[in-house]
């Protein structure tokens, strides 16, 4: 361990004095050799404790051996901070307030290719715990499987979707065989950091909110053994939003619940399920996280600062998440579903800022913390700011087409997925010839996740899985054309069951009536190797409309002195960037994210190569570096891809198939229909509205089968809304089928406010039998949460209507 090494350079050094040397000097070579070897002085000017420490659940409270002990915890990633700021970003934690920090693992960082382990660099999580510990923080262990987060795929690694019909998450020997294989090798790395074993770990989580993806206690029982048997003695928990508690519980481990607003009401179910025992918020959200073309999230303040407040009166444990966001480099950012991709900033408006500065929600939080420490217990300062330049706008220096020098095409009768072509993330070229013929539609059955159509080289429209828009409408030919389509993957959906989320063209493709056959798929994985094969020529110095090219666009930008920046991709249109071999991530000119974060640690003094990817093909654009980010700037207007701008007002043609009426409070209500029905729309309408208020509100909106069980949302959009709000919050319709029920629609309010009746339409994308739906009200205290709905009717059917615009 460093603090070994440390302490024998401590020894060295007292050794190499004479005899009569004072203590003072001593003291001093201790000094240097903590300043040599760059490692921070701990708290009290002492090593980091390696003493052994007993940690147990008791009847009321967490017990540090044998002394009440309450975890102040916030969520800090480590993938989600490039390694040489993990110290800064642990002591900005610590100067918060907190006494530990929540770190989770992510499975395809560790395991990239399978029984391929990776822990070294930005995925050694043992020295982010270590550096925890040297800054006086405990650590709470998120190793997974499964983590959500936000993550490409929730965490769980690319390559188990190989297998066509494995069903992750569950007992299917193909996952739960990779799984234990997996904790064996984390268990390898962390079980030596246990705090029964000296170090900073004192609790280790199962899996991440089981409940709402299954109820399978079994399941949650092997990967509990599957952590014991890869050495975890420390107490083991699950952690669960309010309204999944019990899905899947085991009185085996340890019950916490998630939520971001009203404590009280939260910990009253968790009481249900946990009678005796400490409460513990898992994760209690400042903010919230981003997808792109949506409003930028900023958390309510003074609510979290309440709800904060109160679990701390209540001697209630809790983690925020996020503490300190970060950026989501690279493909690692997911999706949440149906499908809204998530920007690469992770800003989370948390207390920490993206960039690790100082915030007011941050000063807010710490002196609220101040007045809640444990006797002799103090708050140490932030460490100091790191460093931010700007540079100006730098003209290209080169630039390489994206569909020249291609590599050698797979062959294949239908288009083969990313998966099935050994690819994890970046874009895949399929190309086919059509014959000559008359104009007609070419329509695929999915295209995961973004399209670019090209007729014999030149662009001939979009395709968007975000609208589910799959075809596109091609001219007469008068001789057989060359069919390109260009396909990114944008992310894996990383909540629910929709996790199985395979990239690529999906067929059949058909042009008018035929079964398009034959396909070529060039693979452009977008990895260093891509990267470091392409031929730059002389920068582009015009728009090419006969020819639209997407490629990549060097910049040399020459720095004085190191700092962080913010690149701003403003000018450019959609892809990616990167920075001395650096993948910054994804980027898109629709917003609410313009700039790109660049870690000073990063760059050099010097030149410096920026590559930019430009899928859009804008031409000879300057790239300038910023000190601020803009992180709230949509363009709708820019959106290429979107065949529609804003959500249209349709509503199911017919009446309704069920009427009633929503008790009061934030508890989810499972209707039933009297008898299934067969429909591929369905429909909630508020007629009426708790508060009294003209508005209507919904966190989450399932559709159920004749079972009884939630149906698969992965072919869903919502296909009609009477109003939402998405320029005072980012509150859109998508909201109601995302999953998550920390946000929600709200129908407009701000500038327009329609009354009732309000409604949204969900296109299931094909027709299905439904059985009933689950409606989840607006979460928090009934004074925060307006437009639960009390009055509705439901409406399930195969036909939309245009209702008459008020």
């Amino acid at each position: 361990m460093k603090e070994q090494s440390i302490l024998m350079k401590f020894i060295s050094t007292v050794r190499s004095f004479p005899r009569a040397a004072p203590p003072r000097l001593a003291w001093l070579g201790l000094l240097a050799a903590l300043l040599f070897t760059g490692a921070a002085m701990p708290s009290a000017f002492a090593l980091p404790a390696s003493a052994r420490h007993r940690f147990d659940i008791g009847k009321d409270a967490f017990l540090m051996d044998g002394q009440p002990f309450v975890i102040r915890c916030g969520e800090v990633h480590a993938a989600r901070v490039p390694r040489e700021y993990w110290r800064q970003r642990l002591q900005m934690a610590r100067a918060l307030g907190l006494n530990t920090v929540c770190a989770y693992l992510f499975w395809n960082q560790q395991e990239p290719r399978e029984n391929e382990f990776v822990w070294s660099g930005q995925a050694d999580i043992a020295e982010f715990c270590r550096l925890a510990q040297a800054e006086g923080l405990w650590v709470v262990l998120r190793p997974g499987p499964y983590a959500c987060a936000e993550w490409e795929m929730g965490g769980l690694p690319w390559w188990l979707l190989k297998h066509d019909d494995i069903r992750l998450r569950t007992r299917d020997p193909r996952f739960i065989g990779a799984a234990r294989r997996y904790f064996k090798e984390v268990g390898r790395q962390l079980a030596s950091l246990q705090v029964t074993h000296g170090g900073p770990i004192l609790m280790v989580q199962a899996e991440n909110e089981y409940g709402f993806c299954g109820t399978d206690a079994d399941y949650m029982g092997d990967i509990r053994q599957a952590l014991i048997d890869g050495g975890f003695d420390v107490p083991l928990f699950a952690c669960n939003p309010v309204g999944t508690l019990r899905n899947g519980f085991r009185p085996d481990l340890f019950p916490v619940v998630n939520f971001g607003a009203n404590p009280d009401g939260a910990f009253k179910k968790l009481r249900e399920v946990l009678p005796t025992g400490p409460l513990m918020c898992g994760e209690f959200y400042p903010g919230w996280f981003d997808t792109w073309g949506s409003p930028h999230h900023l958390g309510d303040t003074g609510r979290y600062l309440r709800d904060l407040e109160t679990m701390l009166k209540m001697k209630a444990s809790f983690s925020i998440y996020m503490a300190h966001g970060g950026t989501s480099f690279g493909f690692t950012p997911g999706a949440d579903r149906p499908f809204k991709p998530d920007t690469s900033s992770y800003d989370y408006d948390a207390p920490i800022s993206e960039a690790g500065w100082t915030t007011d929600k941050f000063f807010k939080t710490r002196e609220l913390f101040a007045r809640y420490l444990n006797p002799g217990e103090t708050i140490p300062k932030p460490p100091a700011a790191l460093p931010v330049i700007a540079f100006p706008a730098t003209a290209p220096a080169g630039f390489a087409p994206l569909l020249a020098k291609l590599p050698a095409a797979v062959r294949s009768a239908r288009p083969l997925n990313f998966e099935k072509l050994d690819q994890p993330y970046g874009l895949v070229l399929y190309r086919t010839t059509i014959p000559a013929g008359p104009a007609a539609e070419l329509r695929a059955d999915a295209v995961n996740d973004l399209g670019i159509g090209y007729l014999d080289g030149k662009r001939i429209g979009f395709l968007d899985r975000r609208g589910r828009t799959y075809s596109l409408r091609l001219a007469a030919r008068e001789k057989p054309a060359v069919l390109e389509i260009l396909v990114e993957a944008m992310g894996r959906v990383n909540f629910g069951q929709e996790v199985h989320d395979r990239k690529g063209l999906r067929g059949p493709v058909r042009f008018g009536q035929t079964e398009l056959q034959d396909w070529e798929m060039v693979s452009l994985p977008l990895d260093d190797k891509h990267l470091g094969g392409l031929a730059f020529g002389p920068a582009l110095a015009q728009a090419q409309p006969d020819r639209l090219t997407p490629g990549f666009h060097r910049f040399e930008v020459e720095i004085k002195k190191q700092g962080d920046t913010f690149i701003d991709l403003s000018p450019f249109g959609k892809g990616v960037a990167w920075v001395n071999g650096h993948n910054l991530g994804r980027y898109w000119n629709i917003g609410p994210q313009q700039t790109m974060f660049v870690p000073g640690a990063w760059l050099r003094p010097g030149r410096n190569t920026f590559v930019v990817l430009d899928l859009l093909a804008t031409p000879g654009t300057a790239l300038a570096g910023l000190e601020k980010p803009i992180l709230d700037q949509l363009r709708p207007e820019l959106d290429a891809f979107a065949a529609v701008k804003s959500l249209p007002r349709r509503r199911v043609v017919g009446v309704p198939v069920q009427r009633g009426v929503f008790p009061p409070g934030g508890e989810t209500q499972e209707v039933r229909f009297a008898k299934p029905v067969r429909a591929r729309y369905f429909m909630l309408e508020s007629l009426s509205a708790h508060d009294g208020r003209g508005f209507a509100t919904v966190a989450d909106l399932s559709v159920t089968g004749a079972d009884a069980r939630p149906l698969n949302s992965q072919r869903w959009t919502v296909a009609g809304v009477d109003s939402e709000e998405n320029s005072g919050e980012a509150a859109g319709a998508l909201n109601a089928i995302d999953g998550q029920t920390s946000n929600y629609w709200h129908s407009r309010w701000q500038g327009a406010q329609p009354g009732h009746p309000h409604w949204i339409t969900i296109d299931l994308g094909r027709e299905e039998t439904l059985g009933g739906f689950i409606y989840t009200p607006r979460q928090g205290s009934e004074k925060d949460a307006t437009g639960r709905i009390k009055d509705y009717q439901a409406y399930a059917g195969n036909a939309l209507g245009d209702p008459a615009k008020p």
